[in-house]
């Protein structure tokens, strides 16, 4: 009885979840899914062939690494700011994590460009291949993260120029849900990324 009452109280929960929300977890739920089958791909890629070529990870993967860390702490500085009911802060720290999502990316296409001068190519062996495809489809989940960013940010700019505007923003669930789920996905995507990159280290 126990156990139906708390399926009961599962499914009530999923059905009272937003459609936002349902569509991001079922999203993350198959990014996940792609990521690990790549990853497991990538492992029985002949990583030793890798290995073998006594290269290291490219420098623009760990200072991008860097960047996504602090882009972290920023994210979750944007639901201390909305909580806080700051606007401008709101503004800054979300204005900050978008652009070091965008530094981010930038640094992956260095990254890749390095990934080609150590001769590890795109079309060379299967470890190397997977080098570009698992990051190149970190940053394509990345990306639409980024752009919900900025769609957020011009909406909420507008609306701190208008006293009533704020308040609703402030006190609208529907504006709290789309703050929390920005930061959760965010967290998603960092979290993803380092782990790829912790493999890519231990790879070389």
């Amino acid at each position: 009885m126990t156990q139906q009452n708390e399926r009961l109280t599962l499914f009530q929960r999923i059905e009272r979840l937003h459609p936002y929300e349902t569509m991001l977890y079922l999203g993350m739920i198959g990014s996940g899914l792609i990521f690990l089958f790549m990853t497991f791909a990538f492992l029985v890629s002949s990583r030793n062939l890798l290995a073998g070529m006594n290269q290291s990870v490219p420098m623009a993967f760990l200072i991008s690494t860097f960047l996504l860390v602090i882009s972290g702490f920023s994210a979750t500085s944007i639901r201390i700011a909305y909580q806080e009911e700051n606007t401008d802060k709101l503004l800054k720290t979300l204005r900050n994590t978008v652009l070091l999502g965008l530094a981010f990316t930038v640094l992956q296409v260095i990254g890749w460009y390095e990934l080609k001068g150590k001769g590890i190519e795109f079309t060379g062996i299967p470890s190397g291949s997977f080098l570009y495809v698992l990051s190149g489809i970190h940053i394509f989940h990345l990306l639409g993260a980024i752009i919900f960013g900025l769609i957020l940010y011009f909406q909420l700019d507008k609306s701190r120029k208008d006293v009533v505007q704020r308040l609703i923003l402030h006190t609208n669930p529907f504006e709290k849900m789309r703050v929390r789920l920005f930061t959760f996905y965010w967290h998603f995507m960092d979290g993803i990324w380092l782990i790829l990159f912790l493999l890519f280290v231990l790879s070389f």
